[in-house]
């Protein structure tokens, strides 16, 4: 607009005498219709002015550039433009409250289809959303509508094709908690009647000792009620032991295995004494160090030895050494004890499974406590005969 206007061609100055007339010019299309316009010749005359251009000068700065001001109480944003070979100032002004209007308008134009549309949109999205996930829906009513007993696998049926991963995943997971509920449901009954032996021992004693005047039978009645004492506080303490190892989280420390091992030895020595049986420790000089879960350890190491303990005869020897592998890190634990018998050596770390002849105090817990352990630990349980005789038990940590 500026260009045309100081243009040769449209710059046309009509004297009246000394009088210089505005001459009126074209206005341009689109937003330059906001735009006004003015030319003046620099010794102060108004050559020109567009369409509804103010009759008063638009700027009072004479410098080029952007100024303000303000026109008949509205402000106005001018640019101003000279040509010193024409002799001419050329203003071109914008009334900022017809650039309001302007924004107003576009915003109009915008929000009016918007609003129109977007409820259209959001109508559409429900329903498309609605009936994707309906199918998801209709599985969790399934489920929500199940007994809690009730974990049998998801029918084929039961969920579309896209939801097959999620079914598939379902029906795993049921599987591996009506499992876990089989064994929790088998270790209670087994512990009920586990325990209830020696209780119901420790009640006939009791009478026994009540109803004989016999110093002999009361003494014998005695030894056997410390007797079943005794097993039922090793089966407490094992049925303890184990909860702990199976909630037990994986929080691993720098241990030193040789202290940890001798630590565990010394306080089996009181029970080893008691069954007249000698307990020896073998390590390397050198401290062993590795980062390892301390209380997991402990608990398969104290069980393994007081099973060896159990099974040795009067006078026996059990071994518990430690060894510093290539790969690996190996406790060693060897009694002159039956040993286990080869047909249960599959199933000797099962729960309630005695493996041999530990005699009443045994209640089959110790060794399905070290593999409990060891799996945590990450490590293994291997079992061995003895030299000559008795049974070898390793303990290895990768």
């Amino acid at each position: 607009m500026v260009s045309s206007l100081i243009s040769d061609h449209q710059i046309e100055v009509a004297r009246a005498g000394d009088r210089t007339l505005p001459v009126p010019m074209t206005r341009e299309t689109g937003y330059s219709k906001q735009l006004s316009c003015q030319i003046w010749a620099l010794d102060g005359g108004l050559v020109g002015r567009s369409d509804g251009a103010p009759d008063v000068e638009l700027t009072e700065a004479a410098a080029e550039g952007y100024s303000r001001s303000i026109i008949e109480g509205e402000p106005w944003r001018v640019y101003t433009l000279v040509n010193e070979e024409l002799g001419v100032r050329v203003m071109v002004g914008d009334s900022l409250a017809v650039r309001d209007r302007l924004v107003r308008d576009v915003l109009e134009g915008l929000l009016l289809p918007a609003a129109l549309i977007l409820p259209l949109l959001a109508a559409i999205l429900w329903i498309s959303v609605a009936q994707g996930l309906a199918p998801l829906d209709r599985l969790a009513n399934t489920l929500r509508a199940r007994a809690p007993s009730d974990l049998s696998p998801l029918p084929e049926g039961s969920a579309p094709r896209e939801l097959r991963p999620v079914r598939l995943a379902l029906n795993s997971l049921f599987a591996k908690v009506a499992s876990a509920r089989d064994v929790e449901r088998d270790f209670t009954t087994y512990a009920a009647h586990e325990l209830k032996t020696p209780l119901a021992g420790l009640r006939t004693q009791a009478q026994v000792m009540r109803l004989s005047d016999d110093p002999g039978v009361r003494a014998n009645a005695l030894s056997a009620i410390e007797r079943s004492v005794e097993r039922t506080n090793r089966m407490v303490r094992q049925l303890l032991d184990l909860a702990a190892v199976e909630r037990s989280e994986q929080e691993l420390d720098v241990t030193d295995l040789g202290h940890l091992m001798r630590e565990t030895v010394d306080d089996l020595r009181t029970l080893a004494a008691e069954r007249n049986v000698v307990v020896e420790t073998v390590a390397p000089d050198h401290a062993m160090r590795q980062r390892t879960n301390p209380f997991l350890l402990q608990a398969a190491l104290r069980n393994v030895i007081e099973n060896a303990i159990y099974a040795s005869p009067p006078e026996g020897r059990v071994l518990v050494a430690l060894e510093d592998g290539d790969a690996a890190v190996r406790f060693i634990i060897r009694d002159e004890g039956e040993g286990i018998p080869p047909e249960l050596l599959d199933r000797v770390s099962t729960r309630f499974t005695r493996g041999r002849g530990s005699g009443p105090n045994g209640s089959g817990l110790g060794l399905s406590i070290v593999a409990s352990a060891m799996e945590r630990l990450g490590g293994a349980v291997q079992f061995a005969p003895g030299k000559g005789r008795g049974q070898t038990v390793r303990l290895i940590l990768n």
